[in-house]
């Protein structure tokens, strides 16, 4: 099967008004939310999609680089073409994860030439469902946070991530009411991420690791990112503790920096996304180490269902006792308010994910089992700029944030 055509298209949803949410080392501002698909097209026809950076980064190699490489190429092995293309690629990593996002979008038209789903092509599933968390709780009030972790479990979610960012007794009053909003059978996960970029109001690891023990009487599913990510040491003495289960790895560089997390045993669960950090083929690679060093996996998810469902035909490979939680970002809708409504998410595919009772169901039906809606393209147009800023108070200063969800913006 040859392919004849390789596209990418940048989208973007305006928000109605910018939204400004204060937080305790500053002030976050969001105008807009991104988004990237990839076309794939063979000669017989066939078209395979698949979801990438929203970023004119990303875009523009691909369009410069990956593209070239592939048209008029013979598609039968995903892997024997990326080994081809990593001699182009050479030690420039940015570009290899570019095309291995690019690569989801091949396995997708493979599944679909031999009639079968991507899940066959990446492993061999052995469920047909994976568990997502509900993922949302950005800067509010204490109450706000909880009546959302309510709302969540009214959608049928059995677990829901927040943000916290109020400083450290808000932060914990955020805690204490959520659990008390949800009751026991609902997972609650922090994600710190924003606790070690505050520039002077950073918390210092002695207020974390008291936060975390104050936090671990509320029964929380894990403490994410608590500390810099790159201090793999750090992690590993905060989880030695055993206060609470540790997450992180939403920003590690490379392989061998996940490699470092996992076999240095420093967090219980690993994270990792699809689009962002490598594709099927590094993801792979981590979840026999994640297996073997007895630790949980839970994919990182932050933009369109088609992320999510290329993350998922992956999960189904593996036992939920390694592949446990597929992030699903909930995005304001008429069904329920959140952090901010991103249409544009659910938009992009002509018919819903299946999701029943928290769990997504994934489709034995070819390829990702999913159809792009093409028309998003006009009703999307790009918008050229950061997303997102972020604003310190001491010392002054502001970060413009993109869609590669693995680079920080701050340390």
């Amino acid at each position: 099967m040859k392919i004849t055509r390789v596209d990418s298209f940048l989208l973007s949803f305006p928000m109605p008004e910018p939204i400004q949410l204060p937080y305790y080392g500053g002030l976050r501002t969001i105008l807009k939310r991104d988004a990237l698909f990839v076309r794939v097209e063979a000669e017989n026809g066939l078209v395979g999609y698949g979801p990438g950076q929203g970023s004119d980064t990303a875009h523009g190699r691909i369009q410069s680089i990956v593209k070239p490489f592939l048209e008029g190429r013979e598609l039968r092995d995903p892997d024997a073409l990326r080994v081809l293309f990593s001699r182009c690629a050479g030690s420039d990593l940015e570009l290899m994860k570019v095309y291995c996002s690019v690569e989801v979008a091949l396995y997708d038209l493979l599944g679909k030439s031999l009639g079968v789903p991507v899940s066959e092509l990446v492993g061999g599933r052995i469920r047909d469902k994976v568990r997502l968390y509900g993922s949302a709780g950005m800067y509010q009030p204490p109450a706000e946070y909880a009546a959302e972790a309510a709302r969540m479990a009214g959608l049928g979610f059995k677990a829901y991530k927040m943000r916290p960012a109020l400083g450290p007794e808000e932060d914990l009053e955020t805690v204490k009411l959520m659990r008390e909003a949800v009751g026991p059978g609902v997972d609650l996960m922090v994600d710190a991420h924003a606790w070690w970029r505050m520039g002077d109001r950073s918390y210092s690891p002695d207020t974390i690791e008291q936060l975390a023990r104050d936090m671990s009487e509320y029964d929380i599913a894990w403490l994410e990112e608590p500390l810099p990510p790159d201090d793999h040491e750090a992690y590993k003495r905060l989880r030695d503790l055993d206060i609470v289960p540790i997450a992180s790895g939403e920003h590690e560089p490379g392989e061998e920096r996940f490699l470092d997390l996992i076999q240095s045993e420093a967090v219980d669960y690993v994270q990792m996304d699809v689009v962002c950090q490598g594709g099927y083929a590094v993801c792979r690679r981590l979840l026999g180490e994640v297996s073997r060093h007895g630790q949980r996996f839970a994919f990182h998810s932050w933009g369109t269902d088609l992320e999510v469902i290329a993350a998922a035909h992956l999960g189904v490979c593996w036992p939920d006792t390694v592949v446990e939680w597929l992030e699903y970002p909930v995005y304001t809708t008429s069904r329920a308010k959140t952090m901010y409504p991103f249409p544009l998410a659910t938009d992009i595919l002509k018919d819903p994910l299946d999701i029943v009772d928290g769990d997504l169901r994934v489709s034995v039906k070819p390829g990702l089992g999913v159809e792009v809606d093409e028309s998003i393209i006009d009703k999307y147009p790009w918008i050229p700029g950061p997303w997102s800023y972020f604003k310190l108070i001491s010392p002054q200063a502001t970060y413009a944030i993109n869609s590669d969800h693995s680079v920080k913006w701050a340390g």
